[in-house]
């Protein structure tokens, strides 16, 4: 998929959320998400590679492969705004190869506070903010090694599945993927009895302060005629990779709404995707146009929408 967004220099109008407390980013694990969607075709999984970075209060669950593919981004803008240099009309290109659906959602947890707060970008973010369910878990007493991480067991229901979990009682985090928190120890892997989800372990590392360099706040930095380094705010399109930062917080520019109005949005979005984005675009004060440059469909067929009979979450009640 190609995205053209035309920028003039603007302002853009944003709106701050009220933000929990930073924490200090002390690891970052890496998992596999496999998820059988569809329960038809069990064979078909859909897979992701995931990351948790996590402090002593804090942790934020995101989509490793989202993370790279804000990476790919910022360059290819970098590279751009470069040969456009001293033109007031900028035009962006930007090529996405988009084989597999990947997670929007981010998942913040701060343990103290027993948040949990999700963020989701349309154009702009928001963010809903929720108490933090607290997972009643039954600790046992089998352990197991993963890549050399001694782990523990627990059990639990939750959200209409039930879990087993491997926490590693000697790294003291309260944290775990997507909503799974609350052991007395980082959560290491975790799947369901039907194992049609599964968090699978893929690697663990300790941030180093020298990270504190990573970019925090999704400006594309570039260089200025004078020799310093500028930076340019691109609105409406994902290029912060806050997350391989030093700091835990949620972005200072989100917007707190309910999962109601934020429903309402999405179904606008799906409806006329040109005619929101350049909607959104005038409400934060931009002058521009957005156009998506995908193939057209032959005439008489609909959009192919991947089939998810399964979510994650399933009501109890049903």
């Amino acid at each position: 998929m190609k995205l053209t967004l035309t920028i003039f220099l603007a302002t853009a109008l944003t709106i701050s959320a009220k933000a929990q407390s930073p924490d200090k980013a002390l690891a970052r694990v890496r998992y596999t998400f496999t998820h059988v969607t569809d329960t038809t075709q069990r064979d078909k999984p859909r897979k992701e590679n995931m990351l948790l970075v996590t402090g002593k209060n804090a942790s934020v669950y995101t989509s490793y492969d989202k993370l790279n593919q804000a990476l790919n981004t910022q360059k290819q803008i970098q590279e751009q705004i470069k040969n456009q240099t001293g033109n007031g009309n900028i035009k962006i290109e930007v090529k996405s190869e988009m084989k597999a659906p990947l997670t929007q959602e981010d998942y913040f947890f701060f343990a103290n506070e027993h948040k949990m707060i999700t963020k989701e970008r349309l154009f702009n973010n928001y963010l809903i903010e929720e108490t933090a369910p607290k997972i009643d878990w039954k600790i046992l007493k089998d352990t197991m090694s993963f890549s050399g991480v001694a782990c523990q067991k627990a059990t639990t229901h939750f959200k209409g599945r039930n879990w087993t979990a491997w926490f590693a009682t000697e790294i003291p985090f309260q944290s775990g993927p997507w909503k799974l928190n609350g052991l007395p120890g980082l959560i290491i892997e975790a799947y369901d009895d039907k194992k049609e989800v599964k968090f699978e372990f893929a690697g663990l590392e300790n941030v180093k302060d020298a990270d504190a360099t990573a970019n925090s706040d999704g400006d594309v930095k570039i260089a200025a005629p004078n020799g310093g380094v500028g930076s340019v705010k691109i609105m409406g399109i994902d290029v912060s990779t806050s997350y391989l930062g030093a700091e835990i917080k949620l972005p200072a520019d989100a917007i707190k709404t309910t999962r109601k109005e934020l429903d309402k949005l999405k179904a606008a979005r799906d409806k006329d995707p040109q005619g929101f984005m350049q909607a959104q675009m005038a409400a934060n004060g931009m002058q521009g146009s957005f156009r998506s440059n995908q193939a057209p469909r032959p005439v008489g067929t609909a959009a192919v929408k991947a089939e998810v009979n399964n979510p994650i979450e399933i009501d109890d009640k049903k």
